[in-house]
C-alpha cells in the first residue's frame, strides 16, 4: 500500500490498470512553473514537492508524486487558459514533434527516490476545421498541452516514441522500476511481480 499524492483521474486509472493498492491524497504543495528551468528539471522539483508534502503528513507511508510537462522547443505548455489558447497550442504541435516529461518521487522513510520519463510525440498537421471541433468537445480544457492521446486527438497522432502511459500522465514501467529501488510493494503483498519480495 502506497500514497499517491494527485487528484488525476489519469493517473489513478493508470495504476489502477497495473492492479496497484494505493490510496489517495491531493498534494497541496505549491508547483513552479514557467520557461526558467529546463522542462525535466521542472517536472522533477515538482513532482518531489508533492510527495514530501504527503509524506510530511503521513511519514509511516510511501508516497508517490508526479508532475508531467509538455515542451516545445524548450517552452513548456500548461493547460489551456481558454478555448482559443487551446486552439494556438494545437496550432503549435502540428506538424511537429515535441516532448512529454514527467517526473515521479517515491518518498519512503525520508528517503526520496526520483526519476523522468520523457516520451516524443508526432502529431501531424490538422487544419482549422479540426482544431476548432477537437477543441469544441472540451476534452482539451483540463489537459497539459490541451488533448489527451487516450482521446479524441489520437487521430492527429502520426506517432509516439516512448513510453504510452507517460503521455497519459504516468509512465508505467519507470513507476515499477522506481518503486523496485525504493523497496516498495506496488502490490499490497499479493501481486505477482511485486516490487518487494
Amino acid at each position: 500500500m502506497f500514497i499517491l499524492a494527485s487528484a488525476s483521474p489519469r493517473r489513478q486509472e493508470l495504476l489502477q490498470s497495473m492492479g496497484c493498492e494505493f490510496r489517495v491524497h491531493v498534494s497541496h504543495a505549491e508547483e513552479t512553473m514557467g520557461d526558467d528551468l529546463p522542462p525535466a528539471e521542472l517536472a522533477m522539483r515538482n513532482a518531489k514537492a508533492k510527495a514530501l508534502a504527503v509524506a510530511g503528513e503521513f511519514p509511516q507511508s510511501p508516497v508517490l508524486g508526479a508532475d508531467t510537462v509538455v515542451a516545445l522547443e524548450h517552452h513548456i505548455y500548461g493547460k489551456p487558459k481558454d478555448a482559443e489558447d487551446a486552439k494556438a497550442m494545437l496550432r503549435s504541435f502540428a506538424g511537429k514533434t515535441h516532448e512529454v516529461i514527467t517526473g515521479i518521487a517515491f518518498v519512503r522513510q525520508g528517503q526520496v527516490f526520483q526519476s523522468t520519463e520523457t516520451t516524443e510525440v508526432i502529431f501531424g498537421e490538422m487544419t482549422e476545421a479540426e482544431i476548432a471541433a477537437y477543441v469544441a468537445t472540451g476534452e482539451p480544457m483540463d489537459k497539459a498541452g490541451a488533448y489527451a492521446i487516450q482521446g479524441g486527438a489520437e487521430c492527429f497522432i502520426r506517432g509516439i516514441r516512448g513510453s504510452w502511459s507517460n503521455v497519459v500522465g504516468l509512465p508505467l514501467y519507470a513507476v515499477r522500476e522506481l518503486a523496485g529501488k525504493a523497496g516498495i510493494d506496488l502490490y499490497g503483498n499479493h501481486g505477482k511481480g511485486s516490487a518487494v519480495e
